[in-house]
């Protein structure tokens, strides 16, 4: 039976670098044997968490929408946009909405003893790693095993090319040796 990642950018925008990148390593994974669901977290729009909200409301259905998504997956292939030096605002908020409690499931169990890749891109040098230690903390207080292989695509807007298809050779190779740890840690848990 062939595992099942998740993937997606903490990001909603159209042109996302983020977006680009994720979108390559899913293929990779893909290549690798994995089953990958790739969404786009621009068409499961959320509230700002709010407690209030919550308890008249509960949990938007969008939240739970993707809580259902990370249950069905063995794992999450991420690409994180670095905003200030940290998290992105939607990122956050997802992560915040799809870790409430819901009636008959176990508490973060779309979280818990699942598998995460971390990747970033940015137009700095810097690729983004400042917020993937964030990302890597929040994540694993939530239960997640979180690969140590993390990759940060700096100056990603000439990584590119015009049909979005990375060309930069050591990006890949980058990208690549955080898929394969994915693939291999998620296959090691899941067999």
């Amino acid at each position: 039976m062939p595992f099942k990642i998740l993937a997606f950018a903490g990001s909603t925008g159209t042109l996302s670098l983020n977006k680009r990148l994720v979108s390559h390593a899913a293929q990779l994974a893909q290549q690798l044997g994995a089953e990958v669901k790739i969404i786009d977290l621009k068409n499961y729009p959320l509230p700002l968490y709010d407690s209030d909200l919550e308890k008249e409301s509960g949990v938007p259905e969008n939240a739970l929408a993707i809580r259902a998504m990370m249950m069905d997956s063995n794992g999450i292939l991420l690409s994180c946009p670095e905003y200030n030096s940290a998290i992105s605002g939607v990122l956050k908020n997802t992560i915040d909405w799809v870790s409430r409690p819901v009636p008959d499931q176990m508490a973060l169990a779309a979280f818990t003893g699942k598998t995460a890749a971390l990747l970033a891109a940015s137009p700095s040098r810097l690729g983004g790693i400042r917020a993937l230690a964030s990302v890597r903390s929040i994540l694993s207080s939530l239960g997640m095993i979180v690969i140590p292989k993390q990759y940060g695509l700096g100056s990603a807007k000439n990584a590119f090319d015009e049909n979005n298809t990375l060309i930069d050779e050591s990006a890949h190779r980058g990208v690549s040796a955080v898929v394969e740890q994915l693939i291999h840690v998620t296959k090691g848990l899941n067999t």
